[in-house]
């Protein structure tokens, strides 16, 4: 049993689809606005066991499109979190478990949504990441027991968080130099 409230369970299939689902319905209410949605973080790696919570990049030319972007979200169901966004990512919530609205009623995975101009760092460093691990089955290995280690040793989602920086870092240091 683990000292936190922190899930890791093994790598699930169905993550790529509701990835694919949940992107259908950003690109449909966003249209022309954004250039790509890509799908980052654990749940991204096939094979590697994570926290069941899709992290998801939408990813805009510039911030000249970001208010329309904005209210592109909000119709669906989204709110721009500006106390947990930061310069190159903005973060947005899901009003209820329904979001994204799709018309049929649908409920959706957990995740969490971020929107970041096409020269940000921050999705410079999750691209990198993700394409690292998704290219090494050695340090998918490593990551998945350090994640397993933290979840059943630390007491909360920071400490979690911190505890992977190190190893995330060696990663990024590797690959961007």
């Amino acid at each position: 049993m683990s000292y936190s409230s922190i899930e890791i369970i093994q790598y699930d299939e169905q993550w790529i689809t509701n990835f694919k689902s949940i992107k259908q319905v950003i690109s449909k209410s966003l249209c022309d606005l954004i250039i790509d949605i890509e799908h980052v973080g654990s749940t991204s790696i096939q094979g590697l066991a994570a926290k069941p919570i899709l992290d998801i990049d939408i990813v805009i030319e510039n911030y000249d499109v970001f208010p329309n972007v904005i209210q592109g979200l909000e119709k669906i169901g989204y709110l721009h979190q500006e106390e947990w966004s930061f310069e190159g990512r903005e973060a947005f919530g899901r009003i209820d478990t329904l979001t994204p609205w799709d018309g049929k009623g649908t409920q959706w995975m957990e995740h969490h949504l971020y929107v970041c101009d096409k020269d940000s760092e921050e999705l410079l460093r999750h691209l990198a990441f993700r394409d690292y691990l998704r290219n090494n089955r050695e340090a998918v290995i490593e990551y998945e027991n350090l994640k397993r280690k933290l979840a059943n040793t630390v007491k909360d989602r920071n400490s979690f968080s911190l505890g992977k920086t190190e190893f995330i870092n060696g990663i990024l240091k590797k690959v961007l130099g």
